[in-house]
């Protein structure tokens, strides 16, 4: 099959990346480490400081210095790679008292360039005129490691006032758009937000006095979607998309549509700033927009509840997975407990245990986990509590620590681990100092315990593992299982994981679908019916059942081997836990898909009635 063939069974028969079985690792480029510390630079001294003294100046960072640790990070299972953004930026400090260098890469002034301080020579800055580039090297040798790349991107705003000017864009140099005489409308003129609950303020304000753009002018759209295609073909597995509140929906379900157009297989996920399950705007854009989201109500909770700011402890946890039904895709929102614009976890007065207990909470909580570079060294500077510009460092200790032991295990875990990558995940018990759930998926378990208080002997129920010997992965301890039941000791941030894993389905094809909406109650059972042999020929008794993930998503993966290059017909049918009712079919004609000989294809759907 050629690769155009392939390019069109997919897109026919639907199929997106998988990010579930990975651990992302977020770095600021710029603090990470220096590959070529004397290498030639395009710009003046001015905006780099060598000593690293000055917190708002370049530091030295570069992608060569990425590329010389990808070996420490495989070292500890990181296997995807998030970036800040490269693009070129501003080549002036801001104005005023608190002068800043673009060391964060959100202030662009060509999407269609390289920042040439990340690379090793500034020729390369052109960078999709050649494929020789340190980029180039550095998406090779990440996928050669079977890691990714998710590249870092914005595309509310450009850049703020500075000596040589405000929002001067320019396409490969050639200058397009410019804030200060902006005869063709590509950006917003509507001053400063200053309402944060008007959405129209929000969407079509400055935010931080960084030029907006003007996302209804169609130069404008062709551009930046131009302009990240040429990203994604370079190889990119993943965008970050930055400020995602500040658009209308409407244009991300463009832009996303026609990303996805670009590479099939492009994860995309948006940071919606203090996103929360209470907030329906935010649902809503995780829902409609055609990507996943930073979840940073699950984020707050974490720091809130291991800080002790929050007396309520792990049941501020549970509160918001107690509201995961509202999402379609709750196990694909990136998870964190920290990040470049927040202080660090540690800032905020929790001991390296408390850090531990963290990592290992966010390796086995649903979503997928993102890891703020440097917390697997305990790397924090407190200085004026640690906000920015002190929680972005200086990276300087690589070696292995009982963190980066903690993350290789529960990453290894992770990829091989369908419970921890799919599972719906149920607590087992919830107080202000211990938590207890388990990870569920067909026959695959993870259970974990986290204790944050003091010395405490429980009695877990139910923990749906078979009675007998069982190790925590952690720590290699025993752990007795009898009658469905743990007594257990435990000590003060202590943490331990039990996991059992169940066979892989194998076909020439699995389906992997997702449902959502499906009108279930307690105790149901879900199923998909059809056509095709594997799906018994409609015939219910043949029914291939579903793993209930939470309130509003069901999960399946459907071998198909006689039915590869083949149309397939399907719907789904509840079977009510009261036997007396009768099974409920959906009330829509057949869904049709085509069964591409590819491996693997993942399917979304809604229940229909």
């Amino acid at each position: 099959m050629s690769p155009s063939e392939k390019l069109e069974l997919e897109t026919l028969a639907g199929s997106d990346v998988e990010f579930r079985s990975d651990t992302m690792y977020f770095l600021v480029l710029d603090r990470f480490e220096s590959g070529m510390p004397e290498k030639p630079r395009e710009e003046g001294d001015e905006m780099y400081d060598a000593s690293h003294q000055d917190w708002r100046k370049y530091w030295g960072g570069d992608l060569q210095g990425l590329i010389n640790r990808i070996p420490y990070l495989r070292s500890f299972g990181i296997s995807a790679v998030w970036t800040t953004p490269l693009f070129e930026q501003i080549r002036s400090m801001t104005r005023g008292d608190e002068q800043h260098a673009p060391i964060h890469g959100y202030w662009t002034s060509d999407f269609k360039r390289i920042n040439p301080r990340w690379v090793n020579d500034p020729s390369e800055k052109r960078l999709f005129t050649r494929d020789d580039t340190t980029f180039d090297r550095l998406l090779a040798e990440l996928h050669r490691q079977g890691m990714k790349y998710v590249l870092d991107i914005v595309c509310n705003h450009s850049s703020p006032d500075t000596e040589d000017g405000k929002g001067k864009l320019y396409d490969d140099g050639e200058l397009v758009a410019d804030f200060d005489n902006d005869k063709d409308h590509w950006y917003h003129h509507y001053g400063p937000t200053l309402d944060w609950t008007d959405e129209w303020q929000v969407q079509n304000g400055e935010l931080a006095g960084l030029a907006t753009f003007n996302e209804n002018n169609i130069l404008y759209r062709n551009y930046i979607k131009d302009a990240i295609r040429q990203w994604v073909g370079k190889g990119v597995d993943a965008l970050r998309i930055d400020t995602v509140k500040h658009m209308p929906v409407w244009f991300w379900q463009e832009f996303t549509a026609d990303m996805a157009t670009a590479n099939r297989n492009l994860f995309r996920f948006g940071e919606w700033i203090y996103s929360h399950p209470e907030n329906d705007a935010s649902v809503d854009f995780a829902n409609r927009s055609g990507m996943s989201i930073l979840d940073f109500g699950l984020c707050m909770a974490i720091r809130e509840c291991l800080s002790g700011q929050d007396p309520s402890g792990f049941h501020a946890l549970q509160r918001i997975f107690d509201l995961d039904g509202k999402y379609h895709g709750a196990t694909e929102l990136v998870t964190f407990f920290e990040n470049h614009d927040m202080p660090r976890l540690q800032s905020l007065g929790v001991a390296d245990e408390g850090m531990n207990l963290a990592l290992v909470l966010l390796l086995t909580t649903r979503g997928i986990p993102c890891l703020y570079y440097g917390c697997e060294q305990y790397l924090h500077n407190d200085t004026d509590g640690g906000d920015d510009p002190y929680n972005r460092p200086m990276m300087e200790m690589w070696g292995e620590t009982e963190a980066t032991r903690l993350i290789g295990i529960l990453a290894e875990e992770r990829s091989r681990n369908r419970a921890v990558q799919w599972g719906g995940q149920w607590p087992k018990w919830v107080d202000e100092e211990t938590y207890v759930f388990v990870r569920r998926y067909r026959d695959s378990r993870c259970l974990v315990i986290l204790n944050k208080g003091p010395q405490r002997t429980l009695t877990i129920e139910n923990v749906e593992f078979p009675d007998g010997h069982h190790e925590c992965i952690l720590t290699d301890n025993p752990v007795e299982v009898k009658d469905d039941r743990i007594v257990i000791d435990l000590r003060p941030w202590q943490c331990v994981v039990l996991v059992r894993r169940g066979e892989d389905v194998r076909a020439a094809t699995v389906a992997v679908i997702q449902l959502n909406n499906a009108p279930t109650e307690p105790g149901d059972q879900l199923a998909i019916i059809g056509d095709c042999p594997e799906l018994g020929g409609w015939d219910l008794e043949k029914a291939y059942y579903m793993e209930c993930v939470n309130a509003n998503t069901w999960f399946a993966e459907l071998p198909l081997n006689e039915s590869v290059r083949k149309a397939i017909a399907y719907k789904f049918v509840i079977f009510r836990a009261q036997g007396d009712r009768p099974p409920e079919r959906e009330i829509r004609t057949a869904r049709r898909r085509l069964v591409s000989p590819t491996g693997w294809v993942k399917w979304r759907d809604r229940w229909e009635a």
